[in-house]
């Protein structure tokens, strides 16, 4: 169930990009939202780790700002691999990509806050 929660949060975090930053678009319906929002979840799983550890000098130097530079980098992969499974997401630039990494990671967070955290029987 909260990966059902987390996925419908990347989701909504991936509309309001498209509909705030001028330079991301997707195709209109909810198939293909869902399925972008499936692939950032991917690629935020299995790239982020490695990246993150791979520049944590540099993210130890900008005081973690280079983060927002890697958030961004993982969005534009993420358009990269949807067109490649057909999905028509684009993000035209570094600087869409940059803002709309900060919307979906705010929408994420806002929805971290709001939604209950799962009881974990133990």
């Amino acid at each position: 169930m909260a990966f059902i929660l987390r996925w419908i949060a990347s989701a909504a975090g991936v509309w309001a990009a498209v509909q705030l930053v001028p330079g991301i678009r997707i195709e209109d319906g909810l198939v293909p939202l869902f399925a972008v929002a499936l692939i950032l979840g991917a690629i935020n799983a299995i790239v982020r780790p490695i990246l993150t550890f791979l520049a944590c000098g540099l993210i130890f130097l900008t005081l973690g700002l280079f983060l927002f530079v890697i958030n961004a980098g993982l969005l534009l992969l993420v358009s990269e691999v949807s067109q490649f499974f057909g999905i028509n997401f684009a993000v035209a630039g570094f600087e869409p990509a940059f803002f709309g990494s900060i919307i979906i990671t705010l929408v994420a967070w806002l929805a971290s806050v709001l939604l209950p955290e799962p009881k974990k029987d133990r």
